[in-house]
């Protein structure tokens, strides 16, 4: 009896052991599975592809496809039919390359070349030839830029008669320009070269130190960027504060936000991480873009910049903006697929049901964004009655497909984590099919923030709050510009010329320098002829 009682207890020691020892393999099992993905994931960012390419009927992501749509633009079949060859298929033919169609405010200079008039006679007969056609081969020729100095001399005149004859001697001045730097060389053409270098183009100071020591005019990087934090704060500050009341009064934003270093901030490590706020306006607004510099990534960056705003803003599934109190919240479908992308690419090939899953989910979003890609010309109410037709019916299935399947997904899997971003955005992802003045992604600021990520790339990193500052100024009146079809050289220099002449108290003569003016001069558009 006792014996049989011993084997029964030794019996029940060993089970527990084994399902102890089961749910450990399974937990370790699991943790093996997720460090699987995670290394299938970070493989195919470093060595795969980074276009997300849709399946067939999704609309072409512009953020994602830029490569293909590019490809695809320049592809355009010949007009010309093929040639078909009796007894065989039909051969491909390459499609012709168009040529780029230049604007045609280029000045353009012809350069003939004739026989002399001793070689003008025929070869056979002796007479003279004339001049049956013309063959005209076209290149594009650069004018190196030039440094030169110009002396500005005003001449200030007296009276002789008065000077020798009278009591006191009126002295009067010719009018000349301010400018726009006191006791400095600088000029508004060079500030607009050297702002547009640095920050349009993503050129290191310590790049255009060399460029100006080629040009014979040796300049210190400590100088341009002294240059540069003088107009930041003299000429570009007034016009920074106007952009961002014109943010405030939007009733559409898009929000995105990223990293940036500073090197000497009061209380932090160089190491630090910071981070430049972007706010703009949305498809049917004003373009306006500002850029924010903060040094952190909490919920009080936005509050603080968004006080008093009562719009709808598009973000992706930050929390920190969750805070921000009456503000209506629009997701971004494009994060979403981004997601479930990303969990294709982890998944291994042997997991026929889980890619079968992302597959079907990419499908379902692509579906979304191909009825989307229709409506894009469309006004706010027609956008909005197409949505309620067409593309409500879409998103209903793919919400209720995702409650479905998420029951017999691992949460921390990669498809898991799609899934469960997709339920705990729902209420924000459904925001844009409810109003026809709202976006289904977020991609317009991730493409206003793209120059500034791609200049980070370039000069690393700012020294100080204030240099961090002065760069949130100009790209946010470098990216504004651009969004209002300006040529950024040409408008900087007017600006910088404008500026030091005006009141800058005088609200009704900022708005007339704004980039979205319509009194700028011609020469500030693109495709104009220069000042």
């Amino acid at each position: 009896m006792k014996t049989n009682q011993k084997i029964s207890s030794h019996t029940t020691e060993q089970n527990d052991r084994v399902t102890v020892l089961e749910q450990e393999v399974a937990r370790l099992s699991a943790l093996v599975s997720w460090y699987e993905e995670q290394f299938r994931l970070k493989k195919s960012k470093k060595f795969g592809r980074s276009s997300e390419k849709a399946p067939k009927g999704q609309m072409e992501m512009e953020l994602f496809n830029e490569a293909e749509a590019l490809l695809d633009a320049s592809a355009e079949p010949s007009s010309e039919p093929e040639e078909v060859i009796s007894g065989s298929s039909p051969a491909k033919k390459t499609p012709r390359e168009t040529r780029t169609t230049f604007s045609a405010d280029l000045p353009v200079e012809s350069v003939t070349y004739s026989l002399p008039p001793e070689e003008q006679a025929c070869l056979d007969c002796g007479h003279p030839m004339h001049v049956m056609k013309k063959e005209v081969r076209r290149e594009l020729v650069v004018i190196p830029a030039q440094v030169k100095v110009v002396e500005h001399e005003r001449e200030v005149y007296a009276c002789r008669h008065c000077d020798q004859e009278g009591i006191q001697t009126p002295i009067v001045q010719a009018p000349m320009p301010n400018p726009v730097l006191p006791k400095s060389m600088a000029s508004p053409s060079i500030l607009s070269f050297l702002i547009t270098q640095k920050y349009l183009f993503g050129m290191p100071l310590y790049r255009l130190e060399e460029v100006f020591r080629q040009a014979g005019a040796p300049l210190s990087r400590q100088t341009l960027s002294n240059w540069l934090m003088n107009v930041s704060d003299r000429w570009f500050e007034p016009l920074y504060e106007n952009m961002r009341q014109r943010i405030l009064s939007a009733d559409y934003l898009h929000a995105d936000e990223t990293s940036v270093q500073v090197l000497r901030e009061k209380g932090r490590s160089p190491s630090a991480t910071s981070y430049m706020w972007l706010y703009r306006t949305g498809k049917f607004d004003v373009p306006c873009v500002v850029y924010d510099y903060q040094p952190g990534r909490g919920s009080e960056y936005p509050k603080q910049f968004l006080e008093g705003y009562a719009g709808t803003l598009h973000v992706d599934g930050y929390k920190a903006y969750e805070s921000l109190q009456s503000v209506r919240l629009s997701g971004c479908w494009a994060h979403l697929r981004r997601k479930f992308d990303e969990a294709l690419r982890a998944i291994p090939k042997k997991s026929k049901r889980r890619r079968t899953l992302t597959e079907e989910a990419v499908n379902q979003i692509g579906k979304i964004y191909g009825a989307e890609s229709e409506i894009k010309e469309l006004t706010p109410s027609e956008r909005l009655e197409v949505r309620k037709k067409k593309i409500e019916p879409l998103v209903e299935a793919f919400f209720a497909w995702v409650k479905t399947v998420r029951i017999d997904v691992l949460p921390k899997s990669k498809l898991g984590e799609a899934l469960t971003y997709a339920v705990n955005q729902e209420k924000k992802l459904r925001q844009p099919f409810l109003d026809g003045y709202l976006e289904i992604d977020n991609n317009r600021a991730e493409r206003s923030i793209k120059p500034f990520v791609i200049g980070r790339k370039n000069w690393l990193f700012s020294v100080t709050p204030r240099g961090a500052t002065a760069s949130a100024r100009m790209y946010s009146l470098i990216v504004t510009a651009k969004e209002n079809q300006l040529d950024v050289p040409h408008y900087l220099t007017y600006l910088l010329e404008k500026l030091p002449n005006l009141d800058l108290a005088d609200d009704e003569q900022l708005e007339q320098l704004m980039p979205w003016s319509s009194t700028l001069p011609e020469q500030c558009y693109q495709g104009k002829e220069g000042i």
